[in-house]
């Protein structure tokens, strides 16, 4: 890893600022797909999970109670 690290680091030195900022991009962009991958993952396995319970369906009503739930708990969190 340290040779291809060097590398890169010898590889970067030599370009113009503006194509370093457009690698600081791309780098930043496949960091942020790195994470919503990972999420997408652990989202996947959180419902497989769930399902697993084979639990009933929430009613509309419970959907709402919870909607209603969330946002007095966020207007408490703003006074």
């Amino acid at each position: 890893m340290a040779t291809v690290t060097t590398a890169l680091i010898e590889k970067l030195q030599k370009l113009p600022p503006q194509r370093i900022a457009q690698v600081e991009d791309f780098v930043e962009f496949l960091s942020t797909r790195e994470t919503r991958l990972t999420a997408s993952q652990r989202l996947g396995e959180a419902l497989s999970k769930l399902d697993a319970l084979n639990l009933p369906p929430l009613t509309d009503a419970e959907i709402e109670a919870e909607i209603q739930a969330s946002r007095q708990e966020r207007a408490a969190l703003r006074t």
